[in-house]
């Protein structure tokens, strides 16, 4: 038997690595935010830092009678102005030299636009001087902000398929023994013992599980046993008196041709019919065998006439059928009831014979409401019905026809009511046989 594939977006393992990355990717977020928020403020604290002891070193250097002045401080990169008490530019560092003598633009400014460099600004009391301003550029800060926030971008990018990746290989390892359970699981065989699922050589958590299920089988078997077995001894104590009830009521018939007692007769052959469908159910398929007989099709018709009267019988009937008489009897007898009950007293039942050259095909088609569309295939399991039925019938007939080699199909015809077609091989006997 093929194992069961099952689609890998509904698969354990897929689900589990996708958990385990998506927790994991959530760890990572936080731990990364947290570690990068962290760094930047070091950063952005060791820049204040810096800036703040320029402005206190250029500020003592200058209140110590003016001994800084005029000098350049810190290089080119160095942005230094004093304003005086009239708020205009007293003193400026060779690259602030377009704003000496001139009013102070940059009044309650913390950062600054300088040739398109971004300035962070510090001030300090010059004493008599007045008030020095200091500045330092942000470049390299702005671009380690950048550096991190491109990696961290990186990161929650490919972290994720990695994160994926690994998951579903660590998962399906540690799920291998569970794959191996599965597989395990698909090969019994309903045919024979259903306790057949070996066990693995390490007692671990998969030998548990299959030890479970070996248990649980052999109580299914067990169970099954023990209906089949009520159900049989229920049917052969049924079948005796109905066997000597059904010939008491034919003989009464045939004296008194009562109507009340061929409408009794016919209830027996019901309850007849329906303790055979029992036993094949409690038997099952595989412990039946068919005796074949090749009978004229004329037969058979008699005999469904005498079990489901008011059939209207159409096709050809003059041929002959390899069957086993009782069983396709049973079998076409159950799906007319069927088609009879659907019907109602006042509704028709038709069954058509048709031959073709490799095969038989009996046609039950009946006036009722046809068959319930939420049913489907399931009309033929065992206890469903649709019509109020013991649910039996289909499940038997079905059964039958298989065993002949056939099949049996059943639907709503486009013209009203329900539709079953049963199909057998046919005789292909030549003239010598």
């Amino acid at each position: 038997m093929a194992s069961a594939r099952v689609a890998w977006r509904h698969s354990l393992r897929f689900r589990l690595a996708a958990t385990y990355s998506l927790l994991a990717l959530a760890l990572i977020m936080l731990i990364s935010l947290g570690v990068v928020t962290l760094l930047l403020a070091r950063m952005d604290q060791q820049f204040n830092d810096r800036l703040n002891e320029r402005a206190d070193t250029l500020a003592e250097t200058i209140t110590t009678v003016g001994a800084g002045l005029g000098k350049p401080v810190g290089g080119a990169s160095a942005y230094t102005m004093v304003i005086d008490s009239d708020n205009r530019v007293a003193f400026a560092s060779p690259i602030l030299k377009s704003y000496f003598d001139a009013p102070f633009p940059f009044q309650g400014q913390s950062r600054v636009p300088i040739q398109d460099t971004s300035v962070r600004v510090a001030t300090r009391d010059a004493g008599a001087f007045g008030t020095l301003w200091v500045g330092l550029p942000e470049d390299d800060l702005i671009a380690a902000r950048q550096s991190a926030a491109s990696a961290l971008l990186i990161a929650l990018v490919f972290t994720p398929l990695i994160l994926l990746l690994v998951g579903w290989w660590v998962g399906r390892r540690a799920l291998s023994g569970l794959q191996g359970a599965a597989n395990l699981a698909d090969q019994i065989d309903p045919g024979r013992s259903l306790a057949t699922l070996p066990l693995p050589a390490r007692e671990d958590e998969v030998h548990r599980l299959l030890s479970a299920i070996n248990r649980l089988l052999v109580r299914i078997e067990a169970g099954q046993a023990r209906e089949k077995q009520l159900l049989g001894q229920i049917v052969h104590e049924l079948g005796a008196p109905l066997t000597v009830l059904q010939a008491s009521l034919r003989r009464a018939e045939e004296r008194t041709d009562d109507p009340e007692v061929r409408r009794a007769a016919l209830v027996a052959d019901e309850l007849t019919f329906t303790t055979q469908d029992l036993m094949q159910l409690a038997r099952g398929q595989l412990e039946l065998k068919l005796a074949w007989h090749y009978i004229p099709a004329r037969t058979l018709q008699e005999r469904l006439e005498r079990l489901v009267p008011g059939t209207l019988y159409e096709g050809d009937w003059t041929g002959g059928i390899l069957c086993d008489p009782d069983r396709l009897t049973q079998a076409v007898r159950n799906l007319l009831a069927n088609a009879r009950r659907a019907a109602g007293p006042e509704g028709s039942v038709k069954l058509t014979l048709e031959e073709k050259a490799d095969h038989l095909t009996f046609t039950v088609r009946d006036s009722g409401p046809g068959l319930p569309p939420e049913l489907g295939e399931r009309i033929f399991e065992p206890f469903i019905s649709g019509a109020g039925s013991s649910g039996l019938g289909l499940s038997v007939s079905r059964q039958i026809a298989v065993m002949h080699g056939g099949h049996l199909s059943g639907g709503n015809h486009p013209g009203g009511g329900a539709q079953f077609v049963l199909s057998i091989p046919g005789a292909a006997l030549g003239d010598e046989d």
